[in-house]
């Protein structure tokens, strides 16, 4: 009997532990504001280079993000995204689109732009990611992601691999 009552007290502590952090749990919300960063690695798929004339690289870019604020929306995700890098004369872009994925499999697709730059956000220099829909818990999200780029250390080894964080602050609304 005695240990059907430490069995019983274990469960009944477990379901209120596990019960807790649902109740408080950060909601996403509708509509926000939200500082975060993605730490990538970009891999080098294709490249066509013609010398004298310019240059354009297909990369593969993978990481994860973190929220800068500790919340939950836009932290812990996965990152994965299809780059055009083109260097041509005196053009020097990069386009693409990006994936994220949170721990539940919902996404958030968004493009970007290294063209677009917000000038109300002078430290978000490097581009412009938008957000164009999700799955999920995400689904009707569109929104706006100035972004700034901080070149982190060379990787090791050849293969032309380099490795970026993206401070972005991200407007967005899911409709």
């Amino acid at each position: 009997m005695k240990n059907l009552s430490i069995c019983m007290a274990m469960l009944c502590s477990v379901l209120v532990l596990s019960t807790t952090g649902l109740v408080f749990a950060d909601p996403i919300g509708k509509k926000g504001t939200t500082p975060y960063v993605t730490h990538f690695v970009f891999r080098p798929v294709l490249n066509l280079d013609v010398t004298g004339l310019g240059s354009a690289t297909l990369l593969e870019a993978t990481g994860t993000t973190e929220n800068m604020e500790g919340k939950k929306m836009f932290d812990k995700m996965s990152a994965r995204c299809a780059v055009l890098n083109v260097a041509a004369g005196d053009k020097k872009y990069m386009d693409g689109v990006c994936v994220l994925t949170d721990s539940d499999g919902d996404k958030v697709m968004s493009t970007f732009d290294t063209r677009d730059i917000d000038k109300s956000q002078p430290d978000r220099d490097c581009g412009t990611h938008f957000i164009t829909g999700g799955t999920g818990k995400y689904a009707g999200i569109t929104g706006k992601e100035p972004f700034a780029c901080i070149s982190l250390p060379p990787l090791a080894g050849d293969g032309g691999y380099f490795s970026l964080d993206l401070p972005h602050n991200t407007t967005w609304e899911i409709k």
